[in-house]
């Protein structure tokens, strides 16, 4: 994925300001922030490490570490219960951290070399509803509490980024390589889908992880571009938040308000000289951009 100027690409979207750095850690593939509303946590995941980080928002935006989870293997998003047991999609596999913090892997979903879960949410009822990166024809899925698995896409170039409509009966997903934003009727109670449109293409740039604000509007991070982009629900790209790095890949509202939103950064496949040029990459970033978010959704557990 090549890196776009965003001041260019995007020069005739309002700008609502640059984010900040959060963090002095650094990730390879940070992504997937998450904000647990019973804790007052952000939890947020670094994918290839396997590894759940555990911070604590300030007022000031900045974010304090506080303690990190291993799990057995990838980790491409994570999810909170109620009780504070979390899911994580793993490789081929969902992993389950209960309250108590033992961890015990379930059954493998899917196989294919060079596979693995990537982001994942859950769904209004707190189902698992997660994709995959790979080779081509990746999925987008649903996980009952059974690990019974619900095919919506077979045929994506990269599953990504995820969000519901604040009634729960629209689901956004992005496909990466096709710079696309699907949309479809979803039933919370049962979690069935509808078929896909497209409910916007990116002029430019990778779209990456997602979420939505309370006003409805989407928030999507571009890959390579160092920019997180705000959508209308009519489709239009209306503001822009600028970001010091260039691997932007996940925003999401955090904070007692919901109305920080914190964007996680990669230095995945960055060279030396890039790495050079842009210092702060791989950190995690916060900025208030004037709007709150939705309460997320906690995972039903199993």
């Amino acid at each position: 994925m090549s890196p776009i100027d965003p001041q260019a690409a995007y020069a005739d979207v309002p700008s609502l300001g640059t984010a900040q750095p959060a963090t002095e850690l650094a990730h390879h593939l940070g992504e997937g922030p998450t904000w647990d509303p019973v804790r007052e946590r952000l939890l947020w995941v670094d994918i290839m490490d396997g590894v759940v980080h555990e911070g604590r928002l300030g007022e000031d935006g900045r974010i304090d570490h506080v303690e990190s989870f291993p799990f057995p293997d990838t980790a491409g998003a994570v999810a909170v219960a109620g009780d504070g047991a979390m899911v994580v999609a793993g490789t081929h596999r969902l992993q389950y951290r209960d309250a108590d913090g033992r961890v015990e892997s379930g059954r493998e979903l899917f196989g294919g070399a060079g596979r693995r879960f990537n982001d994942g949410k859950p769904d209004p009822a707190g189902r698992f509803v997660g994709g995959t990166k790979g080779p081509g024809d990746e999925l987008l899925l649903r996980i009952d509490e059974d690990e019974r698995m619900t095919v919506f896409d077979d045929d994506l170039g990269m599953s990504n980024g995820l969000a519901w409509s604040r009634d729960g009966r629209r689901l956004f997903s992005i496909d990466t390589p096709a710079r696309r934003i699907f949309v479809r009727d979803y039933d919370p109670a049962t979690g069935e889908a509808g078929r896909r449109s497209v409910f916007v293409e990116l002029p430019h740039g990778h779209p990456d992880g997602m979420t939505i604000d309370a006003e409805e509007h989407l928030w999507v991070a571009v890959f390579g571009g160092g920019v997180v982009l705000r959508i209308a629900p009519d489709g239009r790209i209306v503001a822009r938040v600028e970001v010091p790095a260039p691997n932007t890949t996940c925003p999401a509202f955090a904070g007692p308000d919901l109305a920080t939103l914190v964007i996680t950064t990669a230095t995945e496949g960055m060279d030396a000289e890039e790495l050079a040029e842009f210092p702060l990459a791989g950190r995690l970033f916060t900025i208030r951009p004037g709007v709150a978010g939705l309460l997320p959704h906690l995972w039903a557990g199993r």
